[in-house]
């Protein structure tokens, strides 16, 4: 199991700075984690949630909408929309009642692609927690915020 203290090679202050320290190096450790996870299927973890809100939407949504919804929010939400529509993962619909509004919704392909990925997708990076302590940090996460 990890140690800051040992993994950094510090000190701290005290225990709030201790625990900041911890989610900011352990958000970096995940995001390293996923972002390795994800290259085989050649998408970062930013599109594949973008894929799975548009699953989970089951009709096209706004833009603005899979904004709202996206775990990290961002500035660059069209831009890795626009790279998911250039792999045919997603298609872009016009409005017809408004031309500045388009809406998205994920294609076959995506669709399949989703599904290659929940076949390897694992919950491992949390294997050393208990269902309990997993709901406790869920919990002192929502706290901090």
């Amino acid at each position: 199991m990890g140690n800051i203290s040992k993994d950094i090679n510090s000190t701290f202050t005290n225990s709030k700075v201790k625990a900041l320290i911890n989610i900011i190096y352990t958000a970096n450790w995940i995001n390293s984690k996923q972002n390795e996870f994800f290259k085989p299927f050649g998408i970062s973890p930013q599109q594949f949630n973008i894929l799975r809100i548009l699953r989970g939407a089951a009709k096209p949504i706004k833009v603005q909408t899979i904004k709202e919804r996206m775990i990290e929010r961002a500035p660059n939400a069209t831009r890795l929309m626009d790279k998911l529509y250039a792999k045919h993962l997603i298609d872009r619909l016009p409005c017809p009642d408004d031309r500045r509004v388009v809406h998205i919704t994920i294609t076959d392909e995506g669709l399949k692609l989703l599904t290659a990925i929940d076949k390897d997708l694992k919950e491992d990076l949390l294997e050393n927690l208990t269902t309990t302590e997993a709901n406790q940090l869920s919990s002192l996460l929502d706290k901090i915020r």
